[in-house]
Order: structure tokens, then C-alpha cells, then sequence
């Protein structure tokens, strides 16, 4: 049979699953969603938009998100509002109210509309307000048919008999999940954040959320605790790339000013290629002396912090997601106080806001918003805000340094003084008594030049421990971020895609090793966040220590590590609360220090079951703290000699551990001993400690 020449015209076409996965995987986050369409609402120019939650906490609930915006008629619902991946950014200039659209293609107000079985919209548009628009979308029709263009939506006009105020209310209903208190919670702080809080604006954008949630949150934001702030940075950099920064006081005087080149020294003056932007990073010492004769208290600002700590990034306006999110340290604050502690502010101690003002789209927001694409401007951005943190830093360490060095010098004039001061009155005495004083103030200088020899021993010591802590807390950041979560979500992606490729034989081929996986990349996460704990300043600061409250949050960070193991841990606390005066971070250490141990003697156990026993016990005024294994105990080394830096039968092991424990235990007034083997058979250390009460 011949064939004839011909040509037949085709075109791309969708299927009705694509609208599934771009809602479901670009934007999976229901506070995310949920701040997309609150986002259209910004760039309509509304002053205002509410959300509604009706029956959320079951599955069928309704969500209505009403705004007082410029609204839309039939042409922007169809040619605008429908179309998806197409940016308002790009096309559209500043609104009336000289806002910079946000822009977002559309795939964000997607995954919103499809959390319901049904998305209703509404509009009054302000250049028609006698007429109102509606269209409903079913996505139950979508999952029946088989391509998108199959599904045909009705848009219809009808009149309002009078003219009413412009805007927009856009309604999920029978919503396919539930929404608990914590998601509630996450999208109360996500649309306070949204428009810059923190910041007085009468013609600002004003998202509200009708919850109980919003209204908590709501009040602690309008607290704005800055006036309590121990001292604040203040960064730009303008149009042309030139920065400047002041570091001001609590009364709002300068402390230290730089100009550009000062900030910009690691780049040698380079200037940065990024559009104007402002950092602003309040910084709080939250301990007694700082907050004595205050109205606030610590309890206040420190329950702030927590909600809203950290430094946001808002960009025209609005905030951008994940930045100053719990956990998302994108300018390395804590990293940088871990390397060098002294001086430097952490997330958990300050609040901050990045603004910039971006009206030539320089920079673009990643298709699931899991916030801005790393090029070269964000980078130059992050850039600009970190050399203003060291610079801060840098000053502050020359002043604390030379606070030290006039210490050092006082001391050592006075010290001087002193010993010529009594050598002369020494001379004074009678040639008996003289002789009898030079001795006893010889052997003196010769004991107190031994005890430095001891002290300068030690300092050793812990500078060795402290370029470990050091090494361990930029390994755990750097864990923590990228390579953590691509390793989770790359098992994840395999263990979706197998689960669909595979059905049913998914369970026999890979779960195991896929949970095996997840399990460990867990433990990695918190052993991280483990490390960073330890380091928290807060921790250092002496106070009123509950024991047993300690114990709790030790054994809660370790039970990833005993579970992977198959490690029973057994405690037996004395009733009551026992508490000492004493720093969180001693009684960490001593029991850190000694579950390491028993858990890595656990690892050359040869027992069936594996245990570790946590006792305490109170008689008068000391509390004695039990840490007992079914281990091997302690062998190939005496009893006496395990407390000596360095002595270790661990090959990969520094020897320091009890050591720590000693010198910590020592610090606190108490005593520590061990036995070869103890109760369980294992190691067994019995620490000693004088409480306050209990």
C-alpha cells in the first residue's frame, strides 16, 4: 500500500495527574499553601486578609481566605488567575500602592486550592463593583478525566443590585486532611511574619488569622522586647554596592561605626553586587545581672525569642521561607559562635531582619519555596550580612581583649607591690624571726609557682578539649545541613518511586534497608543537634540546677543512639527534685561523659541483653548519681588510673572523658569512684554531689 505525503499538526497536552503532583510535591507544606494565596492578596494592593478555619481539626473542613484587594473580573479570573507557570513579576510593574508583585507562577496558589475536594472563588473587582464573578472548581472532575483540557470551568457574573467594596474570598472546602494545633500554630507564625511585624506601617499589608493560635502569638509579637536588647547592629548596603554598619547600645547610642572598606576587608573593599538591603540583629544577654532592675524578664524575652528568634529575610516586603525558621541558620551564626565563641550572637539569643528591596527580579524563589535559588546576588547578600557580623564581632573581642590585658596587668602590678610590700616588712623583723618568715614565704612562692606549673597544665588540657569541641561542633552544623537532608530526601525519593514500581514486593526488597537508612540518618541529626546543645551558652551560666531535669533531656538526646543499639536503659531516680547550684552544662558533662562510656564498652559486650542503669540517691544533703553497664567492665587498666588525661583502652578513644568527669565533679564539691565491676557486672561510677534541698 503507498503511503501519501502529509503533515498532521499535534500539540503538547496534559494530563489531569500533572495538576496533582505540581500541588502535592512543589508545595507540600499547608502553612506554605496557605501563604501563597495570602500572597495574591498582597499583590491585589489589599490592605487587609483574613483566614478562616472552620472545623479543620477533621477531615472535610474549610478554609476562606477574604481580602480587600482590587478584586478581579472576568478577564483577570481567566487570562490571569487560571493561568499556571506564568510570573506577575515579570510582567507587571509596581501597583498602585508602589508594591513590587510578589509573583509566583501560580504553582503555589495551585497547591493551596488543592488541599480541598472543592475550590470556590469570589470577586468584586474595584473597576466593576456593581458586578460580582464566581467560578468553582471540582477537582474530583479533574481526577476522572483523563487530560486537563477535558475539564471545562465556568466563570459567572452576576450583579451585586449596589456597589460594594472591592476584594476577594477564595473557599477550600472538604479539605482532605486534618489540620492539627501544630500546623495551626506554624501558619499563625507564618502570616504574622509575612509583612514584617516588627515594623510600624499604617498603609502596611495586614494578614490576620481568626484562632486562637494567632491571637497568642499575636500578642507576644506587639511585646517587641528590642529596648532590652544589650547592644544592636545595624548594616546597609545601598544601590551601588557600598555598606556601612554601627553597633548602638541599649540607650540607642553608637558604640562602633565602619565604613565600607572596614566591612568589606575579607573581599579587600570589593563592593557587593546586590540590590539595597538593610540587616538589622538585636542582641540579648539573657542572663540575671543583664535584666536586674528591668520591668521584663528573662522568662518574657527568652519565650519571644523562642517564637520568633533568628534572622528573617523579607524581599519587597514579605517574608521569604525558611529563612529565621527554626533550625535554618542560613547566615551561620552558630557555626561561627562554635568556632569562636567569645563575642558572637547565637539564634537562640537574637532576633534579626534582612530587607531587600529587589525590583528588577534579581533574585528568584525556588519552585517548592523552600526559599530564594543560590545565585550570585543571594550569595552576595548572605555575603554583605555576615562580614557586618564579624566586623561586630572583631570589635567587640579587641575591647573584651583589652579589658583582659589591663586585668592581666593590674594583677600582676598589684601581685608585685604586694611581695615587695611584705619582703620589706620582713626586713623590718628581728634577724630570728626574719629567717623563720623567709623560709616559710620561700616555700610559699615555690607552692604557688607549682600550682601555676598545675594550672598551665590544665589550661593545656582544655585548650586540647576545646579544639575537639570545636572540630565535633563544625562537623555537626555542617551535618546537619545540605548533606543530611540530600541524603534523606534522595531514600525517600527511591523509597516513593519503589513503592510504585514494585507494589507489593517493595516490603520484601527494601524496606528494611531503606528504614535502616532513615534510622541512621536520624541518629546523625541528633547527634548534631546534640553537639550544638552542649556548646549552648545558656548552659555555662550558673543557676539553680534540678538534677533529675538533667538526666531527663541527657537520656531523651541518647535514646537514638541506646535504641539503634538495642540498649536498655533502666533509671531509678529518688522521688522529689533534687537541685544544686551549679551550671547545666557541669552535670552534662559528667553524665554525657559517662553514658559514651558505657555505651562504647556496650559495643565489645558479649552479653544477649545489653543494659545501663541511672541511679541517684539523696541522704542528708549529697546526692549520689549511679551510672552502672552489663559491659566487660574495666579491664587491662587499674581502677586508680582511669582518671588520668590520656589513659584509655579504647583504641579510638582520647582518654579524656573521665578526666572531665573528675575535674567537673571536683569543681562542684563532690567525689567520684569507680568499681571494676559493679552491680550489673559492667563499670560502674558512683559520683557524689552536695545538694541544696530537694
Amino acid at each position: 500500500m503507498a503511503v501519501k505525503a502529509g503533515t498532521t499538526e499535534a500539540q503538547i497536552r496534559f494530563s489531569t495527574q500533572i495538576i496533582r503532583r505540581l500541588g502535592e510535591e512543589l508545595n507540600p507544606s499547608i502553612d506554605q499553601s496557605i501563604l501563597e494565596l495570602v500572597k495574591n492578596s498582597y499583590d491585589a494592593d489589599a490592605k487587609s486578609c483574613t483566614v478562616e478555619l472552620y472545623s479543620i481539626t477533621e477531615i472535610g473542613g474549610t478554609i476562606k481566605i477574604k481580602d480587600d484587594g482590587k478584586g478581579m473580573d472576568e478577564g483577570d479570573i481567566i487570562n490571569g488567575w487560571l493561568v499556571l507557570g506564568e510570573s506577575s513579576k515579570s510582567n507587571v510593574g509596581r501597583t498602585e500602592l508602589n508594591r513590587i508583585p510578589a509573583g509566583n507562577k501560580g504553582l503555589g496558589r495551585l497547591a493551596a486550592l488543592r488541599m480541598g475536594h472543592v475550590a470556590a472563588l469570589e470577586s468584586v473587582p474595584k473597576n466593576l463593583p456593581e458586578a460580582r464573578y464566581q467560578l468553582e472548581i471540582n477537582w474530583d472532575e479533574f481526577d476522572r478525566a483523563k487530560l486537563v483540557e477535558d475539564v471545562f470551568l465556568d466563570v459567572t457574573r452576576s450583579p451585586t443590585g449596589k456597589k460594594i467594596l472591592p476584594g476577594t474570598t477564595i473557599t477550600i472546602k472538604n479539605l482532605k486532611t486534618r489540620i492539627g494545633e501544630r500546623e495551626a500554630k506554624k501558619i499563625a507564625r507564618g502570616l504574622i511574619l509575612l509583612a514584617d511585624p516588627f515594623e510600624d506601617d499604617p498603609n502596611g499589608f495586614k494578614p490576620i488569622l481568626k484562632s486562637k493560635e494567632f491571637q497568642d502569638m499575636e500578642r507576644l509579637v506587639s511585646r517587641r522586647y528590642f529596648d532590652d536588647a544589650e547592644y544592636h547592629l545595624s548594616a546597609t548596603v545601598d544601590n551601588t554596592g557600598f555598606a556601612k554598619a554601627a553597633v548602638l547600645d541599649y540607650r540607642g547610642q553608637v558604640i562602633f561605626e565602619a565604613p565600607h572598606k572596614e566591612i568589606a576587608r575579607r573581599r579587600n573593599g570589593q563592593k557587593y553586587g546586590c540590590p539595597a538591603t538593610t540587616f538589622d540583629l538585636w542582641v540579648f544577654l539573657l542572663n540575671s545581672t543583664s535584666f536586674s532592675g528591668r520591668h521584663t524578664s528573662i522568662g518574657e524575652v527568652r519565650e519571644w525569642l523562642t517564637e520568633f528568634g533568628g534572622v528573617h529575610l523579607y524581599e519587597n516586603g514579605l517574608r521569604v521561607n525558611p529563612y529565621g525558621n527554626a533550625g535554618n541558620d542560613w547566615l551561620d551564626m552558630n557555626l561561627s559562635r562554635a568556632k569562636s565563641p567569645e563575642e558572637r550572637p547565637s539564634t537562640n539569643t537574637s532576633i534579626g531582619v534582612v530587607k531587600v528591596k529587589d525590583s528588577k527580579g534579581l533574585l528568584s524563589q525556588k519552585t517548592d519555596r523552600s526559599g530564594f535559588i543560590e545565585n550570585d546576588v543571594f550569595h552576595e547578600i548572605r555575603s554583605f550580612c555576615q562580614d557586618a557580623l564579624d566586623w561586630m564581632a572583631k570589635r567587640r573581642i579587641e575591647v573584651a581583649e583589652q579589658k583582659r590585658r589591663n586585668t592581666r596587668e593590674t594583677a600582676n602590678t598589684a601581685a608585685g607591690n604586694t611581695k615587695v610590700t611584705l619582703q620589706q616588712a620582713i626586713k623590718k623583723l628581728s634577724r630570728k624571726n626574719r629567717k623563720e618568715l623567709e623560709k616559710a614565704f620561700a616555700k610559699f612562692e615555690k607552692a604557688q609557682e607549682n600550682q601555676l606549673t598545675s594550672l598551665r597544665s590544665e589550661v593545656q588540657l582544655y585548650r586540647t578539649l576545646s579544639t575537639a569541641g570545636i572540630t565535633a561542633a563544625t562537623f555537626s552544623h555542617e551535618s546537619r545541613g545540605n548533606p543530611l537532608k540530600a541524603i534523606t530526601q534522595a531514600i525517600k525519593s527511591i523509597e516513593r518511586r519503589t513503592k510504585e514500581h514494585l507494589k507489593s514486593k517493595y516490603e520484601e526488597l527494601f524496606e528494611k534497608p531503606v528504614q535502616s537508612i532513615l534510622r541512621a540518618v536520624s541518629s546523625l541529626a541528633v547527634l548534631g543537634s546534640a553537639t550544638l546543645k552542649i556548646l549552648s551558652h545558656e548552659k555555662r551560666r550558673v543557676t539553680r540546677v534540678e538534677i533529675h531535669e538533667v538526666i531527663s533531656n541527657v537520656l531523651e538526646t541518647f535514646q537514638p543512639f541506646t535504641d539503634g543499639r538495642d540498649i536498655i536503659l533502666k533509671t531509678e531516680l529518688t522521688p522529689g527534685k533534687p537541685y544544686m547550684r551549679s551550671s547545666e552544662a557541669a552535670i552534662e558533662s559528667i553524665l554525657t561523659n559517662l553514658l559514651n562510656n558505657s555505651l562504647v564498652a556496650l559495643e565489645n559486650s558479649v552479653s544477649k541483653s545489653r543494659e545501663i542503669l541511672i541511679q541517684t540517691f539523696v541522704e542528708q544533703s549529697t546526692l549520689s548519681l549511679t551510672v552502672a553497664d552489663n559491659g566487660p567492665g574495666i579491664v587491662g587498666i587499674d581502677v586508680n588510673d582511669i582518671w588520668l588525661p590520656g589513659e584509655t583502652t579504647n583504641p579510638n578513644g582520647t582518654g579524656l572523658g573521665l578526666t572531665i568527669v573528675r575535674d567537673a565533679v571536683h569543681d562542684l564539691g563532690g567525689t567520684v569512684s569507680a568499681m571494676a565491676h559493679g552491680q550489673l557486672g559492667g563499670a560502674e561510677i558512683i559520683v557524689e554531689l552536695p545538694i541544696i534541698g530537694k
